[in-house]
């Protein structure tokens, strides 16, 4: 295949309108905001890829400081560099100054996408192939009253949804009564899981635990501040459900840590966090051989990142089932040219070039603000 290089590397701020205000770890937002990156070669093939920073997202790791280092640092670099190189690409990105990995996320995944285009095989196949044809995704419940979780709760169980999550950490009290609500409405063949995204003491996680012991929780996602490994340990020696370590984790280094410290059942990350698919890649590597299962998905994302985390997702089988990657559903419109349609808690892992979609260059225009 004769070589190319990298001509342009064009970068995108969108704001995507939600379909309802959505709170997490104490703060609430209608409009989520990601990156789209298209890199385009010397003979015109392309890739694409977008990254989405966490609702707690502060500078320099916000979508409007990414987009300016992958415009500003980036691609003055990687410019006439060989795109179908990922590995001399990656190191490039590594040796320059001050880049945030979810920068480096954004233009190593376009890169993948455009070698995937040029072999003809899907994201998926690029990493060795599908463990299953289908992956399933895990919905949530926010932090509403008993009541209202419970009704939720039987919604995203009637559409087919075989796992949810439920936001935590306001109350203890008011906590545990949606928990039991929840867990009441969809009955046992629902598993469930509970995140409080840092705002629980170690004393009151322990309580809360106490309290639904007989709700059956799949796990317990990062209940104490992410610094507090020996918090996390002490929860999961006493508390009695499995816990899961989200914030703890911000790359390779921070995984190898909260595996040292033994204060883990599960770890989650998504690509943007790991700092691409090849490091995502390697994470879920070291985790297995730790024997961490893995909960693979960020909240908040666009049809490419989304579909991104579903592809490397459906490669590796020690990923839990019940991917989080479900921004979509929380989103009003695509940029893609079709909208990847989750609703039914389930899909079948498309088999097309890349991510198999494309962008929609006038939706693209349309949310993109500078």
């Amino acid at each position: 295949m004769k070589p190319v290089r990298i001509e342009t590397v064009e970068t995108f701020l969108v704001a995507m309108p939600l379909v309802a205000v959505f709170s997490s770890g104490g703060k609430s937002k209608n409009v989520t905001k990601g990156v789209v990156v298209k890199i385009t070669a010397s003979d015109e093939s392309y890739g694409i890829s977008s990254v989405d920073p966490s609702t707690r997202a502060v500078f320099p790791d916000r979508a409007e400081d990414i987009a300016a280092t992958v415009r500003e640092k980036i691609t003055p670099a990687v410019l006439g560099m060989s795109p179908t190189n990922i590995n001399r690409l990656s190191d490039i990105m590594g040796s320059l100054q001050d880049i945030q990995i979810g920068a480096r996320a954004a233009v190593e995944m376009a890169a993948i996408e455009l070698t995937c285009r040029r072999l003809g095989v899907s994201l998926c196949d690029f990493l060795g192939g599908a463990v299953s044809d289908h992956v399933a995704f895990n919905g949530w419940i926010g932090e509403l009253p008993a009541k209202d979780a419970a009704l939720d709760a039987a919604r995203w169980a009637k559409a087919g949804f075989q796992s949810l999550k439920i936001k935590i950490g306001g109350d203890v009290d008011a906590d545990i009564q949606r928990v039991q609500a929840v867990r009441a409405a969809v009955g046992k063949g629902v598993n469930l899981r509970m995140d409080a995204n840092e705002q629980y003491s170690v004393q009151d996680a322990i309580r809360l635990c106490d309290a639904i012991k007989d709700c059956d929780m799949q796990l317990f996602e990062q209940p104490v501040p992410r610094d507090d490994l020996a918090g996390l340990a002490k929860i999961r020696r006493v508390g009695g459900i499995s816990v899961m370590a989200d914030e703890s984790i911000s790359d390779h280094a921070s995984l190898l840590k909260v595996i040292e410290a033994d204060c883990a059942d599960l770890v989650k990350f998504g690509i943007a966090q790991a700092g691409g698919i090849m490091p995502a890649v390697r994470m879920m590597a070291t985790a297995e051989a730790a024997g961490l299962k893995v909960v693979m998905g960020h909240g908040f994302g666009l049809d490419m990142s989304t579909m991104a985390e579903i592809m490397v997702g459906a490669s590796s089988s020690n990923i839990l089932t019940g991917l989080e990657c479900v921004g979509p559903l929380k989103v009003k419109d695509t940029v893609s040219q079709a909208r990847l349609d989750i609703s039914s808690g389930s899909l079948k892992v498309p088999d097309g070039a890349g991510l198999a979609m494309d962008l929609d260059m006038e939706k693209l225009a349309e949310y993109t603000v500078q």
